[in-house]
């Protein structure tokens, strides 16, 4: 399987690159191609153009990531909870990569009010995020909109039904046990998710 592995956290000692580090080598030992994306690293510009929004296309880069995404069986994503949403690095991608017509489309009657239809081939999608916030506080307080972003309003819209997300809490607080076994987690979960072929 073409896997797309997306990154988006600033600091390369992160637990954040812990895990991508984790989903990465267990995606290799199990045979899969990955495409894998730092955004920040790779300074990804999340800023979406007049030119783009008017049609005139894309900058290479992001073209390149387009065609990633219509060919990928399986994506996984990893980023830290900012404010309930992911970072803006991250958000860009969204806009700029899952578009229209590469991600979805509507009816050529229809003027985007409509329900489109999901075009990306993803048989599942993994989200793995970690938060400062207790999880009774997440739910009670929040709702959790990060299950929202990722299950309803991005990846559904895309035509992928199938999501898995986890987040690992509380980051500042945790052990390197905690750490050491959330690892062993990922490992579980892409394991079960994309097998060895």
């Amino acid at each position: 399987m073409k896997i797309s592995v997306i990154l988006g956290h600033p600091y390369n000692k992160s637990f954040n690159h812990a895990i991508a580090e984790t989903v990465l080598t267990t995606l290799q030992s199990n045979g899969h191609t990955v495409f894998f994306h730092d955004l920040y690293q790779e300074n990804f510009n999340p800023l979406v153009s007049p030119g783009e929004l008017a049609g005139e296309g894309f900058e290479p880069a992001v073209q390149a990531h387009q065609e990633e995404i219509r060919q990928a069986d399986g994506i996984v994503i990893v980023h830290p909870n900012w404010w309930g949403q992911p970072p803006a690095i991250l958000k860009g991608w969204v806009d700029r990569v899952l578009w229209n017509n590469v991600a979805y489309a509507f009816d050529e009657n229809d003027n985007g009010g409509g329900v489109p239809e999901g075009l990306l081939k993803v048989k599942s999608a993994l989200v793995f995020n970690t938060s400062n916030t207790p999880a009774e506080r997440e739910e009670k307080v929040f709702g959790d909109p990060l299950d929202r972003i990722w299950k309803k309003c991005i990846f559904d819209f895309c035509g992928v039904r199938n999501v898995y997300r986890v987040m690992f809490r509380v980051i500042a607080d945790s052990t390197e046990e905690e750490r050491t076994q959330w690892l062993k987690e990922v490992e579980r979960i892409v394991n079960r998710y994309y097998p060895r072929e």
